[in-house]
């Protein structure tokens, strides 16, 4: 994955931006010139001055470049602001992240850490809309100078990956312990568990049997994104990037099932993993597995991510993969 983190935006207007991001290499993707005049009619104008540059993912490109549209504030915290914008489709989510918070597809990355304090005056009441090509949180503008794509660009639609880097994912999620044995904080564990469930789905080889935990798992968990969703996310996502030829079928079926059981924050992520859209530790861990980088610091920067969502991600890569060995192959 593309990004630059590391290029210093130009104070300019958006002709300038686009530039410097095509020098830095970055693909960018301009406002429509009729959509950003229509929008310039219709917007409010902002108490904002200048709109602070971020790289946004290509995943909320149809919010950012849409009408402006009211938002509010789902949860703010030093390092992320989330925010619900109603569509005609229905809600969604887009984040507004610090550099160093968790890459995720429904964000956009400021060129400043959490350290620097950019959010923190972002309460959960404050005043917010999105569309025109940015986004507005109480006094904070900020706008896309550079995009990133986060559905990582693996070498084939069904690519092989290395066998010794499975099994150090697999090392790094179990240690030395049966897989049955997994668990993760605020989801029920032991046999009967649907965790356990899961697994057994996989030594058998059933993916509709896989699916059916999807029942048990969404919505399961505390926090904005359930530790239950997370697994499933994963597991969807994997399917999807390593071409498993039901992976349309199965995410459809998970994603259905997150209407009114979760979080609009994780039903989002959910959609987005559908579509084979992942965080950039998800995408690195993928990259490691395939040998297009190293997969040690991969792995640990996925796991830790966030309380449990990087564990619980890094299972369901797991759970993919072995859906992917066990149902796709010759019998």
């Amino acid at each position: 994955m593309r990004t630059i983190d590391d290029t210093t935006p130009a104070p300019a207007g958006p002709e300038s931006t686009r530039g410097q991001a095509a020098r830095a290499g970055v693909p960018t993707i301009p406002l429509p010139r009729e959509s950003a005049q229509a929008t310039a009619r219709t917007a409010p104008v902002s108490r904002v001055a200048t709109a602070v540059p971020a790289s946004a993912s290509t995943g909320v490109a149809e919010l950012l470049r849409g009408p402006v549209r009211p938002a509010r504030v789902l949860m703010s915290v030093p390092a992320a602001v989330y925010l619900q914008v109603t569509t005609d489709r229905g809600p969604d989510v887009v984040g507004v992240l610090t550099s160093d918070a968790a890459r995720l597809p429904l964000g956009c990355v400021l060129f400043r850490p959490s350290n620097g304090r950019p959010l923190v005056a972002l309460p959960a009441g404050a005043a917010a809309e999105v569309g025109g090509g940015r986004i507005v949180v109480g006094d904070l503008a900020v706008s896309a100078a550079a995009w990133w794509d986060p559905r990582p660009k693996l070498p084939s639609p069904r690519p092989a990956l290395l066998p010794e880097g499975v099994r150090q994912l697999r090392s790094e999620l179990y240690g030395e312990g049966p897989h049955s044995a997994f668990n993760l904080p605020g989801l029920p564990g032991g046999p009967g568990g649907p965790l356990a469930a899961l697994r057994g789905a996989v030594r058998r080889a059933d993916l509709d049997a896989a699916l059916r935990t999807a029942t048990r798992l969404i919505g399961l968990g505390p926090g904005l994104t359930p530790a239950g969703d997370d697994v499933m996310a994963g597991t969807m996502a994997g399917l999807v990037l390593l071409g498993h030829p039901a992976a349309e079928r199965f995410s459809a079926g998970v994603y259905g099932l997150a209407v009114g059981r979760t979080t609009e924050l994780s039903r989002a992520l959910l959609r987005h993993a559908a579509a084979g859209r992942v965080s950039g530790e998800y995408a690195a861990v993928l990259h490691g597995l395939v040998g297009e980088r190293p997969l040690g610091p991969a792995i640990a920067g996925l796991m830790a991510t966030g309380s449990t969502s990087g564990r619980a991600l890094a299972l369901g890569l797991s759970t993919a993969i072995d859906l992917v060995e066990r149902t796709t192959r010759p019998r």
